[in-house]
């Protein structure tokens, strides 16, 4: 019983241990922006060139089901790549910039580790509600 309740605790990061995280992390978060990215754009694509059904070409639906069916499988890899994050206990805050919070306990009260792909270190921190836009840097 208490092996299930420390399993459901929330993680709260120091540092330190967010530091820690970001070899990890960068692998990870590369995969994830390249691959919202790229679905974004053929998501933007697939959007222009459909054909309400039975309007097009029998060929040029086979190869649209084709695209339709990668971008998909596509889509389930991204989820996988969420679904690490999601294990290691952060939060990824957007897909394109690959920008993570990490719970973290500071002055007695939850706040968020706020680091974003690219940057060397964790250097940030914002309350629960205010987001990147509330970043303040940490002393």
């Amino acid at each position: 019983m208490a092996t299930a309740k420390r399993a459901r605790a929330k993680k709260h990061y120091t540092v330190d241990e967010a530091n820690a995280m970001l070899p990890l992390l960068r692998s990870i978060l590369r995969d994830i922006t390249e691959l919202a990215g790229d679905l974004r754009q053929r998501d933007e694509r697939l959007r222009r060139v459909r054909v309400p059904a039975g309007g097009g070409h029998e060929a040029y639906n086979e190869e649209l089901e084709q695209i339709q069916a990668d971008f998909e499988r596509d889509q389930d890899r991204l989820g996988e790549f969420i679904g690490e994050l999601k294990k290691l206990k952060v939060e990824l805050k957007d897909p394109f910039n690959g920008l993570i919070d990490f719970p973290c306990m500071m002055d007695g009260r939850e706040v968020y580790l706020c680091w974003r792909l690219g940057e060397a270190e964790v250097a940030h921190w914002h309350e629960l509600d205010s987001g990147f836009a509330g970043r303040k840097r940490i002393s």
